[in-house]
């Protein structure tokens, strides 16, 4: 056993939504050496993981047991006791049916540290995001949580279906599918009204979230015939009529809808945090990594950015542009001034929202957001560019568009490289195997890069699966890999993106309503 001094962190991730996972539940990821997670609902997850942390998969399901629960026991043991930080990562809370107590006195034991960290019940959130309270004045206000899937190892049920029926006030029950019919026979036999109402609910909180609802006498058959699976949550109780009122979720556009979102992991979250809150089942592919530039490309940088107080005008064609500019001006200037008397072209919204935090005003910026759309902008609105000094600021690799134009127009150019883009080869989440497995309704591609990392993964995109582009640059690599866009974002950014994709599966147009569901922060 290592000196060092471990500890092994026993976290409840929630019940899939990762907004609901709590703020030390994500610091305890982020800090992990070791992560031993469960069938998770959701790959963000790992991915606020270190990028050198274990990964260790010990997921069970009804029938399938990647490690039995004494050998996570010793997993967790000799990790923690090789001084390092692990994190036990379980979906829920690991005190409410999650094994957690037994796996925390086994490092007990052991003589380990550990900390339990709470996480949101499937048994509180699954009904919330059915729209049915668990308590409410008018029908109760007491709850029973119990299990349908007791422990092989007890010789007899220490469930007392007796005392639950006669117990006032809704039933919660976890893990009980499989065993339903059984359960609700004998909760009739023990006494309860055939006609209580019930509720299940599967895969709560996520855009694979079902809701289906009954009485204690037919929800069995009801299941049955929908092919509902586990995981499930069960309501049992007055409270589930209230979900004719209070049903919020399921009115979402996209829910049950599986989209892709390609991007680089940064860059992803805003997209994906706006399909999802529109209801989308999304997974992450990141296709590209962006990394500062290299070698001679680094050196050229660092002068014209020391030297971009010389320029008329410098221009920016991508947040990456901006960020990567600034990081090299605030190591080479210490004073905002020395940036001198340039105005700033930006070629879209997302590079000018960004460009604000840096407290620069955008003096330029064209309605087409594409190189094309920024030499307009300059014909039309500042006129003859002739003999006029520029710095550009770009990625390596960048389409040559921009710069012909601007040559052609008699511009001094600079053209400084900030930044690369290369094809991401990993799948630390199982993104990239889930697409292959499950593929998707929609498919969104952001840049030309991320088709082209896309492809690099070897992967394809099945006929069934549609297509949505940011724009004419990104759908014309898209066709000369032989696929053809089913949307366009117009303009060229990313909340109209959202909005292609949410028209591609609804009859109606993407209307005011749905505004309410996206964050207002341009990208």
């Amino acid at each position: 056993m290592s000196e060092e001094k471990g500890i092994c962190y026993l976290v409840g991730a929630g019940p899939g939504d990762p907004g609901l996972i709590t703020l030390r539940g994500k610091e305890c990821i982020e800090e992990a050496d070791v992560i031993v997670y469960d069938n998770l609902a959701n790959d963000d997850f790992l991915s606020w993981a270190k990028p050198d942390a274990e990964l260790i998969f010990a997921g069970k399901t009804a029938k399938c047991h990647a490690m039995r629960q004494a050998e996570i026991n010793e997993l967790l043991v000799e990790k923690t006791g090789e001084g390092k930080v692990v994190t036990r990562l379980k979906g829920g809370d690991p005190l409410i049916f999650g094994r957690g107590g037994e796996e925390g006195a086994v490092l007990h034991d052991a003589g380990l540290e550990f900390e339990f960290v709470p996480g949101i019940s499937s048994a509180i959130a699954g009904p919330a995001y059915a729209g049915i309270p668990l308590t409410h004045r008018k029908y109760c206000s007491q709850v029973s949580i119990f299990t349908g899937h007791e422990s092989p190892d007890k010789e007899n049920s220490s469930i007392d279906y007796r005392q639950i029926v006669r117990a006032p006030g809704t039933k919660i029950m976890l893990m009980g599918v499989a065993r339903l019919p059984y359960i609700m026979e004998t909760i009739i036999e023990e006494g309860g009204d055939p006609e209580t109402p019930v509720a299940l609910v599967r895969q709560a909180t996520t855009g694979k979230h079902q809701t289906v609802t009954g009485t204690v006498a037919t929800i069995a058959d009801i299941v049955r015939d929908a092919e509902f699976k586990a995981p499930a949550v069960c309501i049992i109780g007055g409270v589930v009529n209230c979900r004719e009122k209070l049903n919020w979720f399921e009115k979402r556009p996209l829910l049950g809808k599986r989209v892709v979102v390609t991007r680089t992991r940064k860059q992803a979250s805003k997209l994906k945090d706006d399909l999802r809150a529109l209801g989308a089942d999304v997974s992450e592919i990141p296709t590209i990594r962006i990394s500062q530039s290299e070698g001679d490309d680094a050196r050229g940088f660092a002068h014209c950015v020391a030297e971009c107080h010389t320029y008329d005008w410098i221009i920016f064609t991508s947040p990456n542009a901006v960020e990567y500019f600034f990081r090299a001006f605030d190591l080479i200037r210490d004073d905002a001034r020395a940036i001198g008397g340039c105005r700033i072209a930006a070629v879209g919204p997302g590079t000018a929202e960004k460009l604000k935090e840096y407290r620069m005003a955008t003096d330029l910026m064209p309605q087409e957001h594409v190189a094309e759309g920024l030499l307009k902008a300059f014909q039309e609105e500042v006129g003859s560019i002739e003999n006029t000094t520029m710095l550009w600021v770009r990625a390596k690799g960048a389409r040559d568009v921009l710069s012909k134009g601007l040559n052609e127009a008699g511009v001094i150019l600079d053209e400084a490289i900030a930044y690369q883009t290369d094809s991401e080869t990993t799948d630390p989440t199982g993104a990239v195997q889930k697409f292959k497995d499950d593929g998707a309704d929609i498919i969104t591609f952001t840049s030309s890069s991320t088709v082209e990392g896309f492809f690099d993964l070897g992967l394809s995109i099945p006929d069934e699966t549609m297509i949505a582009s940011i724009g004419p640059v990104t759908s014309s690599t898209l066709a000369e890999n032989g696929y053809e866009v089913d949307a366009e974002a117009n303009p060229h950014n990313v909340p109209a993106l959202v909005r292609a994709v949410v028209d591609l599966v609804n009859e109606e147009p993407f209307g005011e309503d749905n505004d309410a569901f996206l964050n207002d922060e341009e990208y």
